[in-house]
């Protein structure tokens, strides 16, 4: 009980400050920065994320798409290209330039990814279904490398065929380029619990 009250006072701590309540209101923010993000849900996600990084935050989450828009069984063309890929360039490639506009890019940890990749071949919905043999994740900021690319596919992107990461890597990866052991522990109820699998190492080709 007590562990579980020290947590919800934290967390309501959080919701309660000032700062953090100011990094929530996007409506209050510069018009010019506003656009920079895109007037819809993603572009104003994006834009809370970074004033919840100015306003001190450690970590945010935020997700792209509503109720499941990027699982494209059916029709993935017309709903990439027309709603999905749009808002997601323009609102990504704005947080990325405004947190490095603010000195705040190189001790901020970007990760971009999902659970699955997307099968290589197009089904006869004209959409592609669910793949966990080969897909990709995009990191960016403190600690990564400027344009590296780490592993290979087949020609066909059914499997990969040099450099495989799994997220063991990418946890150690992670904890690295922010200046963390990814070697150390934590503690739940006595029990150690490793911060990240030991069986891994980090992605070195992808660390400053």
């Amino acid at each position: 009980m007590e562990q579980f009250d020290r947590y919800r006072q934290m967390a309501v701590d959080l919701l309660a400050n000032e700062k953090t309540r100011k990094a929530f209101d996007v409506m209050g923010a510069d018009e010019k920065r506003q656009e920079k993000y895109g007037k819809n849900a993603f572009g104003w996600s994006l834009l809370s994320a970074a004033q919840l990084v100015e306003a001190g935050v450690s970590l945010v989450q935020v997700n792209l798409g509503n109720n499941e828009a990027w699982d494209t069984h059916g029709n993935a063309f017309p709903n990439l290209k027309n709603h999905l890929l749009p808002p997601m360039d323009r609102a990504v490639s704005a947080l990325l330039d405004d947190l490095d506009a603010r000195g705040l890019l190189k001790e901020t940890l970007i990760v971009m990814g999902s659970e699955f990749g997307r099968t290589p071949k197009i089904n006869a919905r004209y959409g592609r279904d669910h793949w966990g043999t080969a897909w990709s994740v995009c990191l960016g900021g403190a600690g990564i490398v400027r344009g590296g690319v780490v592993g290979e596919t087949n020609k066909n992107g059914t499997a990969v065929t040099k450099d495989q990461c799994d997220a063991g890597h990418l946890f150690h990866t992670y904890l690295k380029a922010l200046g963390m052991s990814s070697r150390k522990h934590f503690k739940i109820g006595g029990q150690k619990i490793p911060l990240a699998d030991p069986a891994f190492e980090p992605i070195k080709k992808l660390l400053i």
